[in-house]
């Protein structure tokens, strides 16, 4: 397959690691704020008017919940930002670097890369659920699908996978797998597959189940993971890195317009995630270095904050609900940040796969 290789990437490594920062930080004060009752849902897996009903109603009469109300609505968003960096780093990896191995061998290194990074939070987090209030009950068969990361296949996978952002390795596994056996070929076969998954999603009655398990798995992250391979690809990188600090800030507010907009029917709602990474992209590339620095530094412990922060959300959760709304949630993310970089410090010590 012939790339249309270029001297200079356009998203420099210090970029994609302040994407990173900016797209956990999101994810992380989603989970915890979305489980507040106040607060206004998030329309993820599928399409519910009436989140869209209630953001509109926060937005109109702010309140000091206004913040929480976003978060909740919207932190779910920094999933389509790390999607897009993951197509983003195969084509530097493997189109203008490294020799792509077998299909076996390439799988398997992935499996085990995400594994390496899923195992350490796992087990802590089944800890702190058992001796906390509320745990989950655990059966056999579900703990071996998520380790195996099949588990998003399986009927309400909203349900069984525990603890419920763990279905990210399930669809990255998906995204590899068709990544090494068809989007690494030519363009079309990803034009293609995203028609293919918009179509399917399109069809679907908006609040029902079909929908809800289409999006669970790869079919949902087409879009964006494939927009990060094409803009690896072929985007004039010359071009990009020659616009001004102004025009990339233009273009982060332009597409947080189109975003917000994409929220009011079902049909624009299917393409918002491409709209959210415009936004991102344009709001980094815009930062002055200074300003890129904590949000690398973030970016650096995003795997360990990915698989830590559900464990401290648990802990936290309990003093948010008693009315300490930011009491609760800033004790969270100090804490979540200090404990990822402890379990950064487990996941290194655990040999890496070879590829």
């Amino acid at each position: 397959m012939k790339t249309n290789k270029g001297p200079q990437a356009w998203l420099s490594r210090d970029e994609c690691a302040a994407l990173r920062g900016l797209a956990i930080m999101a994810i992380v004060l989603h989970n915890y704020c979305h489980w507040l009752g106040f607060a206004v849902k998030e329309n993820e897996f599928t399409f519910n008017a009436a989140n869209t009903a209630r953001l509109w109603g926060a937005l109109a009469s702010p309140d000091a919940m206004l913040p929480v109300h976003l978060l909740s609505h919207f932190g779910h968003y920094g999933v389509p930002v790390f999607l897009f960096l993951s197509g983003f780093g195969l084509v530097m990896k493997y189109e203008r670097g490294a020799a792509v191995p077998p299909a076996g061998r390439f799988v398997r290194y992935h499996y085990m890369k995400l594994l390496r990074m899923m195992v350490p939070g796992f087990v802590a987090f089944t800890i702190v659920d058992a001796i906390t209030p509320g745990p989950f009950h655990f059966k056999a068969g579900d703990v071996v699908a998520q380790l195996l990361m099949v588990i998003n296949l399986l009927p309400h996978p909203d349900k069984i996978i525990w603890p419920g952002p763990y279905w990210f390795f399930g669809l990255m596994m998906q995204l590899y797998v068709a990544y090494r056996l068809a989007l690494r070929r030519h363009w079309g076969w990803a034009v293609a597959l995203v028609a293919a998954c918009w179509a399917a999603q399109a069809v679907c009655q908006p609040t029902g189940e079909a929908l809800n398990r289409l999006r669970y798995n790869c079919v949902g992250g087409m879009l964006v993971f494939c927009a990060g391979l094409l803009a690896a690809r072929h985007l004039p990188a010359a071009r990009l890195l020659a616009a001004s600090r102004g025009a990339w800030a233009a273009t982060a507010v332009a597409a947080t317009a189109v975003a917000l907009a994409c929220c009011a029917s079902f049909q624009a709602w299917l393409w918002a995630p491409l709209a959210v990474v415009a936004a991102a992209v344009g709001a980094v590339k815009a930062l002055p270095a200074p300003a890129l620095r904590p949000l690398s530094w973030l970016g650096g412990i995003s795997a360990a904050m990915f698989v830590a922060h559900p464990l401290l959300r648990k802990v936290f959760i309990p003093m948010s609900r008693r009315g300490d709304v930011y009491d609760g949630l800033l004790l969270y993310v100090i804490a979540t940040v200090a404990v990822s970089w402890m379990f950064m410090v487990i996941i290194d010590r655990i040999p890496k796969p070879r590829p």
